[in-house]
């Protein structure tokens, strides 16, 4: 078949972007923050993303950061709101009462432009875009013109993949910080169960946090615990996982070097890899309680709460863009 890059296409009673090969369909939603609401391996009847075909907009809108692959920008949390950078301190509102701290952002909350769609013999391709102005409601709080970009292409080579470029188009420095909070699907094959599924995430540290979620700036040696998601005998869901932040190494992958994690269904054999770019500095693990069907490696480019801490930006991931600069980062998803 030929690929498709389908712009007009009606997902649960909302207009997305369907792009799809002869191995994969994906679902992108410009109109809900960008986030890729599906990713299925039709070969292998794989689901590869957090779904549920009863589930609602109305139900994902409620906390899209839960459902499929959001991309957030100001990632995680922010001791009491306030990021501090080279030339000016931003103090963001309170959205986690019981911690005290501003989390996640807003880009995922906001309708994106989708700026090019197509597809050939080999692939599918959409970019779409958002840009934060002082039309946003935000920009009271955070007074810094910037542009965020995606490409996604969607191939049976390769899979998925997505490029995030972040502009820099204000005259102060802007923060860096991204990640996806990525939530796989448990079970990820169609007739499976949990109980057979193992994650393997290339940790190497520790990152200390406290009771509020936020990094004491130490570096852990590995327990036990952590050694289960190295060598990859780690159960995803049915147990809590609750901010298991690392730092990232290299992965191994059928003898060769793989930088990124893999989750097997023990019982077929079939795996989701994900592959992320260098830029991706840090894990972190959580999963909802273990018991809602999911969960979530979370690839980020920097710390929790990386501009307030005293760490150097080498360790904790932080870094700025002066005005017309950029920063790219990127990873694929594909099954086998």
């Amino acid at each position: 078949m030929s690929c498709c890059a389908d712009t007009e296409y009606d997902f649960k009673g909302i207009k997305c972007v369907r792009l799809e090969t002869e191995k994969y369909l994906a679902v992108v939603s410009p109109e809900t923050g960008c986030g890729v609401l599906r990713l299925f391996d039709k070969k292998n009847r794989i689901e590869i993303f957090r779904y549920r075909d009863d589930c609602t907009i109305g139900t994902i809108n409620e906390a899209r950061e839960i459902w499929g692959l959001p991309t957030l920008y100001l990632p995680n949390r922010y001791d009491g709101g306030i990021i501090k950078t080279s030339d000016a301190l931003y103090k963001l509102p309170i959205n986690e009462k019981d911690t005290g701290n501003f989390l996640h952002g807003w880009v995922h909350k906001r309708v994106h432009s989708v700026d090019e769609a197509f597809a050939d013999d080999r692939k599918a391709v959409v970019k779409t875009s958002f840009e934060h102005n002082g039309s946003d409601e935000m920009y009271k709080y955070f007074p810094l013109d910037f542009r965020i970009s995606y490409t996604f292409t969607l191939s049976d080579e390769k899979g998925l993949e997505q490029e995030i470029r972040l502009e820099n188009k204000s005259g102060k420095m802007l923060p860096v910080s991204l990640c996806t909070h990525t939530c796989i699907n448990a079970p990820m094959t169609e007739g499976g169960r949990e109980d057979s599924m193992r994650l393997c995430v290339p940790v190497e540290k520790k990152c200390e946090l406290d009771e509020r979620f936020l990094p004491t700036e130490r570096l852990l040696e590995l327990s036990d615990w952590d050694t289960e998601y190295k060598n990859g005998t780690k159960r995803p869901t049915l147990q809590e996982i609750s901010n298991d932040m690392f730092t990232a190494c290299m992965n191994d992958l059928d003898g060769k070097a793989f930088y990124g994690i893999v989750v097997t269904d023990t019982a077929t054999g079939r795996r989701i890899l994900n592959e992320v770019s260098r830029e991706f500095k840090f894990w972190n693990m959580w999963n909802n309680d273990g018991d809602k069907g999911y969960f979530c490696p979370e690839p980020m480019t920097a710390m929790i709460n990386s501009p307030n801490l005293s760490l150097p930006g080498e360790v904790s991931g932080y870094a700025e863009l002066a005005g017309g600069e950029s920063f790219v980062c990127g990873q694929r998803f594909f099954t086998d």
